[in-house]
Order: structure tokens, then C-alpha cells, then sequence
């Protein structure tokens, strides 16, 4: 799953990036309104967490665009002001959560798990596919009922695929969601990922759909 955080606080947005990092998210990082909404409308993400007092574009007109330009990317407004008009003014302007400061990070993490669930089409938390179980809301998988120890990149890989369950994922859109924006992409590096979580889960549960990308399926289980 991959993040966009738009934040102006240096130290908050350090904090709550290395916090997403280690629950497996890739992280983008934005510290004002204009670079973040270039990225929300540039690039793909699962879901953006989006400050409001921002500068140069404060928050609420960065989701109205991103609206306005038919951008249905779950956002999560965190922020310090905790008025009901303002709550009003950032749900009105297209946000799907809101989160008020101080808060903590185990429950922003939840609710990013969520709302990223509910995009995905998936309407219960557990995703079983055979011997493998994801659970999106705790994040974590089980093999034969046993936990599943996955690095970041195949985390992001296989739970894209869970989330899609059966349907094919294009390779572009899991190559996009492996990876942070500042990082060099290797072209072969899906196809070794794959490879390891093949070796971990089963070759048959992951299908190759030649020409388009992987699909997660339980018909090889």
C-alpha cells in the first residue's frame, strides 16, 4: 500500500512516516499543498492523509481539485482543528475520514487500513484465499494458520493482490504500489519479488496473466 502524506510539520511527518514504513506502507512525503496536490494528481496512491493548514495551498482546496478532477483516491484529513465547521468544510470538500491532533499513530494506521479495504472493494476484513488469510484490518497474513513473515515489498505485492482477489492486477499498477517516488525502479524486480512469494506461499496461488500482470487465486490451492 502506498501512502501520500502531505504534512508541513518536518518532525510530525518524520514520525508518522517511519511509523507507516514499519506497518509495510511505502511513504511519500509532501510538505506543502502545492507539491502534494502535483503528486495526488500525478501519481497513484492507496490513500492520502492530508493536513489542512498548509502552505502555499492549504488542504481543503488541494482535495477539492483533486475531487474536481475525478481523483477518487481515499484521503484522511489530519489536522489540529477540531471544529465542527472545520469538520464540516473538509468532508464537504471530499474527505472520506478526519482525524484531529494530537492523536495516535496505531489509530491513524487502523483507519488508513480501512479506508483502503473499503476502496479496494473489499467488504469484510479477512480475505481468505485458499491456505492464505490477510487480514486488512490487522494487516497481517497467515499460512496453513501459521503467521507469515513477509519483507515490505512483498507485503505491498501480495496485499494489493489480496485485495483484488481473483482479478488480475496490472504489473504497472503493483510496481507502482512496491515503490517509493524517490527510489529507482527495477524493471525486473517484480518478477523477483513474485518469485520469493511463490517460494513462501505456493507457486499455484499466484497466477501469471501473460501481457497483463499477477493474479491471486485459489483455484491452484
Amino acid at each position: 500500500m502506498r501512502v501520500l502524506l502531505v504534512e508541513d510539520d518536518a518532525a510530525l511527518a518524520e514520525r508518522v512516516a517511519r511509523a507507516l514504513r514499519e506497518e509495510m506502507f511505502a511513504v511519500d512525503v509532501a510538505a506543502n499543498g502545492e507539491d502534494g496536490g502535483h503528486l495526488g494528481a500525478t501519481e497513484r496512491y492507496d490513500v492520502a492523509v492530508l493536513d489542512l493548514g498548509l502552505p502555499k495551498v492549504d488542504g481543503a482546496t488541494v482535495l477539492r481539485r483533486w475531487r474536481a478532477d475525478g481523483r477518487d483516491l481515499p484521503v484522511l484529513i489530519l489536522t489540529a482543528r477540531e471544529s465542527w465547521s472545520d469538520k464540516v468544510e473538509g468532508f464537504k470538500a471530499g474527505a472520506d475520514d478526519y482525524l484531529t491532533k494530537p492523536f495516535r499513530v496505531e489509530e491513524l494506521v487502523m483507519r488508513l487500513r480501512a479506508l483502503v479495504r473499503r476502496a479496494a472493494g473489499a467488504s469484510a476484513s479477512r480475505v481468505v484465499c485458499g491456505p492464505l488469510v490477510f487480514d486488512a484490518q490487522l494487516g497481517t497474513f497467515e499460512l496453513d494458520g501459521l503467521p507469515l513473515k513477509l519483507t515490505g515489498m512483498e507485503w505491498r505485492v501480495l496485499s494489493c493482490l489480496a485485495l483484488r482477489k481473483e482479478a488480475v492486477v496490472d504489473r504497472m499498477e503493483l510496481l507502482e504500489r512496491v515503490y517509493e517516488g524517490d527510489a529507482e525502479v527495477d524493471s525486473n524486480s517484480l518478477e523477483v519479488i513474485v518469485g520469493r512469494l511463490r517460494r513462501k506461499i505456493g507457486r499455484d496461488l499466484i497466477e501469471t496473466v501473460r501481457g497483463r500482470g499477477y493474479r491471486l487465486t485459489a483455484d491452484g490451492a
